[in-house]
């Protein structure tokens, strides 16, 4: 698992079928330190999450058994959200 902060939202109008329905929004993966690592990656949200918030996110083929995605063409995924990180 990886830690991500939520900077912004996408919308594709556009877009694989097995999507339709689904918020795209855009992490930057962070260190537990709040240094992003990896900047501006897309990822499906499964927990509700927003702009600000900091989450987990899964990736790779674990990302589609986050819910709602056993079918998507997705390889990163939020599946939660983050109250304390304690480093």
């Amino acid at each position: 698992m990886l830690i991500g902060k939520v900077t912004g939202t996408a919308t594709a109008t556009a877009k694989a079928e097995r999507l339709t329905g689904q918020t795209l929004l855009v992490v930057d993966v962070v260190d537990a330190g709040g240094k992003v690592v990896t900047p501006s990656l897309v990822a499906p949200d499964t927990v509700g999450a927003g702009v600000g918030d900091t989450v987990l996110l899964t990736q790779g083929s674990a990302a589609r058994m986050a819910s709602g995605l056993s079918s998507a063409p997705v390889d990163l995924a939020i599946v939660a959200i983050v109250e304390h990180l304690n480093t």
